[in-house]
């Protein structure tokens, strides 16, 4: 797999928790009147620094969704999800947006610019074990 690249956000962002890489600016911040079985969520235009799990269909309290799950691609923690389709009309606006979980998952509007810098994240592959 080797060396995974991050997108390096700056201003007022949004992080993983676990490793701090950038996950959102603030900017793209949509709603915080979301919530997830673990509780607060918000709702994104736009999300960096991840991968996408296996589409899957989902009922939600605002009814049936296809949605995927979305992991830092650095330390593969779970942040949140993304909404590939809405089967109610009133919900097509979430179509294509993300969600990250703000509890115990990402931590909230840190000036990364100011703080820190990270590092790219270094993956091996089974194959270069061998």
């Amino acid at each position: 797999m080797g060396r995974i690249f991050t997108v390096e956000l700056e201003g007022k962002s949004y992080g993983c928790k676990s490793c701090k890489t950038h996950l959102a600016l603030t900017d793209d911040l949509i709603s915080r009147a979301f919530y997830c079985q673990r509780g607060k969520a918000y709702l994104f235009n736009n999300v960096v620094n991840f991968t996408i799990g296996v589409l899957e269909e989902r009922m939600m309290l605002s009814g049936l969704h296809t949605v995927a799950d979305i992991f830092c691609c650095c330390c593969g923690q779970i942040v949140g999800w993304k909404y590939e389709s809405a089967h109610e009309r009133s919900q097509k606006y979430k179509e294509g947006k993300f969600v990250l979980e703000s509890r115990g998952r990402i931590v909230d509007e840190i000036d990364f610019t100011a703080e820190f810098h990270i590092e790219s994240c270094v993956s091996m592959s089974d194959a270069e074990d061998a």
